[in-house]
């Protein structure tokens, strides 16, 4: 195990049955976030529930373990499971339209799990940084989509970050109230 934590550059010693708990329970909630979604006529890029789980993983587990969660989600849907949003799966998934949308998953986790405990106790500070980190998702996903789609910068934020403002606004406040029944675990 210490092998893998080096070559990662994560620490993910002490891991109790509670901490992998936990993992496996953000892991699933993350594939059933997907399973939850909402097909766009006018974008391939459909709304789901996973940015959620995103959010909620980074602030229960902390940044190494929410780090964990997400690479494990994108490894398991590129290898075949029926994890992605539509119930698609595989590795070219994560060059599609909506890859960059998945591949944020990583870096919003780690932004979230890294400074949840510096939120402090103050709803606007649990906010603005549960919103920068769902930002961080829509502009990689709105960037893909626009390299993938040969899409000028308007366009792009028009079919990837415009309709789902109102949905992720939800999700946000709703991690904001629901982060802190847990508790970031490093």
């Amino acid at each position: 195990m210490d092998r893998i934590e080096g070559a990662l550059g994560i620490e993910i010693g002490g891991a109790t049955a509670e901490r992998v708990a936990l993992a496996v329970f953000f892991l699933l909630g993350t594939v059933l976030g997907a399973y939850v979604w909402i097909p766009l006529p006018f974008t391939p890029v459909p709304v789901t529930l996973q940015t959620l789980f995103v959010l909620l993983g980074g602030a229960w587990l902390g940044r190494n373990w929410a780090a964990v969660v997400q690479t494990a989600y994108l490894v398991v849907g590129a290898s075949g499971l029926a994890v992605f949003a539509g119930a698609a799966a595989g590795a070219f998934v994560l060059a599609g339209p909506d890859a960059g949308y998945l591949w944020g998953f990583l870096p919003a986790s780690l932004l979230v799990g890294g400074l949840w405990g510096r939120a402090g106790e103050r709803m606007a500070s649990r906010v603005a940084l549960l919103a920068g980190a769902d930002l961080i998702i829509l502009l990689m996903g709105a960037a893909w989509l626009a390299f993938v789609l040969h899409l000028d910068p308007a366009r792009a934020f028009l079919l990837g970050i415009a309709p789902f403002v109102p949905g992720e606004v939800v999700k946000v406040l709703a991690a904001s109230a629901l982060a802190p029944l847990g508790r970031s675990r490093g």
